[in-house]
């Protein structure tokens, strides 16, 4: 355990006012650092910082920002050793997933927003007639991407770098500065990218990072009158408590919510490619991830050999120290999301589905460790159907025919992404294009990093990734002249 961790406030390293907390490692339940507990004034006074930082940053060549934009991706890199280990430490993922998709991530997306892109196009001519506006005239005009302001990132727990990467790199790329509030269970590895950040050349105020357990210090963020854009990821509930927040001020919101991500798979699919692309819920994160196909429907035909073939894989997937090179699921993140976890399965159990493997707590003795759990026989209306566990718990559905399988899939809250498993390529994408949701994975689970990301309907407001990100942190100004 290093040095109790301290804030990082207009660029400046300062003592917490509510002094510090523990930050337990998932697996072995020991103290990995004390993270700092904020005062709401300490949350304010970084808004604005952020704010008196604003006016140079913007004015920078944006050359000189992907310059230091780059510089940190190096650092980052530079410290993918250390960095990997505290991620395992914070999350419990295992090493290959915190450094592959956690720090490797956070490092490609600084290194994405690297790089100047236009920031301002022609929009075509248009003639006027003579009238009250002034004689006649051909006008021309300028669309311009201009920063938003001061953006608050409010960033999730289950990875502590690339989803703060995400949210600071093309914020910072478009000229805005930034409040970030990390996740209270796992804020160290964000501290660790400001310092990167810091050795870069960040100008002072322009990163600020503040952190504790106190709702009081998100809201005092959230709430400030310097800010001008709040970005979160995170549960729906608290996503719709920001909205109405940012809806008295008008802020700018962009919001990536929960997911109940919906895996049809038809008669005709690859059944073995449907159950690896399923199967990364039990494995990834152990199913901490609102992008995961937790919620099977299965044509009739293939429902039996599914359900078979998925029990066997989740059986068969070690689960342990997420340190140890042959562990595939490691712990969840904290005993009290493990109970979560695990009153759901007893949910499904009492509601009527059949736990085909799973549903008990591993061996382990130390760690919140939750067995690959699936259940089968599930109706849709099911709450374990209904409502995002965020775990390693696969539920499945049987359905008969293409038109019930979309109806099955939109009746829910959420609408992330889904995913469609056939043999029959244009039925595949006939049936993405009846899905709404904000992406639909064909045959795979696969992502593409320059495609839009964002949800339908409780799974969130406005698209990020790639240069929809740069979109999601700038507005867009319009200059016009007479020609």
């Amino acid at each position: 355990m290093s040095e109790p961790q301290r804030l990082f406030v207009g660029g400046e390293w300062v003592e917490p006012d509510g002094g510090h907390y523990e930050v337990v490692d998932p697996a072995t339940e020991a103290v990995v650092g004390l993270a700092p507990e904020a005062s709401p004034e300490q949350a304010r006074a970084a808004c604005a910082a952020a704010r008196e930082a604003f006016g140079p940053w913007s004015r920078t060549a944006p050359q000189e920002r992907a310059e230091i934009l780059a510089r940190a991706a190096r650092a980052i890199r530079s410290g993918m050793g250390p960095y990997t280990e505290l991620a395992v430490a914070e999350t419990g993922a295992t090493t290959a997933t915190a450094r592959a998709m956690q720090v490797g991530v956070a490092a490609a997306r600084f290194r994405r927003y690297a790089r100047v892109e236009p920031a301002q196009w022609a929009v075509e001519p248009q003639i006027n007639e003579a009238g009250p506006m002034g004689p006649a005239a051909v006008l021309g005009a300028l669309a311009v991407r201009q920063p938003v302001g001061v953006v608050a990132c409010v960033t999730s727990y289950n990875n502590p770098w690339a989803n703060p990467a995400g949210k600071i790199a093309p914020a910072l790329a478009m000229g805005n500065t930034v409040v970030v509030k990390p996740a209270p269970q796992d804020p160290l590895s964000v501290y660790r990218m400001a310092e990167a950040l810091q050795a870069a050349g960040v100008p002072p105020g322009v990163v600020n990072v503040v952190s504790g357990r106190s709702v009081a210090v998100g809201e005092a963020v959230v709430g400030s009158p310097d800010v001008d854009m709040v970005s979160f990821t995170g549960s729906t509930a608290v996503g719709r408590r920001i909205a109405e927040v940012c809806g008295r001020d008008m802020k700018r919101t962009l919001m990536e919510l929960g997911g109940k991500g919906a895996a049809l798979v038809f008669d005709d699919a690859d059944v073995d490619a449907a159950v690896a692309g399923i199967g990364t819920t039990f494995s990834f994160y152990s199913g901490q991830i609102c992008t995961a196909p937790t919620r099977v429907l299965a044509q009739r035909g293939v429902y039996d050999r599914l359900v078979r073939r998925l029990a066997g894989y989740a059986g068969r997937l070690p689960v342990g120290d997420p340190r140890e090179p042959g562990t595939v699921v490691g712990p969840v993140i904290s005993a009290a999301h493990r109970d979560r976890v695990e009153s759901y399965v007893e949910l499904g159990r009492k509601e009527g589905a059949v736990v085909v493997t799973g549903g008990e707590r591993p061996p382990q003795e130390r760690g919140f460790y939750v067995a690959p759990t699936l259940l089968a026989d599930c109706s849709n209306d099911m709450r374990v159907c209904r409502e995002e566990i965020f775990g390693p718990v696969v539920t499945v559905v049987p359905f008969d025919d293409e038109d019930e399988g979309v109806a099955l899939a939109g009746d829910s809250d959420y609408g992330l992404i889904d995913y469609v498993w056939s043999a029959d390529v244009a039925r595949a994408f006939r049936v993405a294009r009846r899905l709404r949701t904000g992406g639909v994975g064909v045959n795979t689970v696969g992502r593409n990093m320059e495609a839009p990301f964002g949800g339908f309907r409780k799974s969130g407001v406005g698209r990020d990734v790639g240069v929809y990100a740069l979109h999601a942190y700038s507005e867009v100004q319009s200059i016009v002249w007479p020609g």
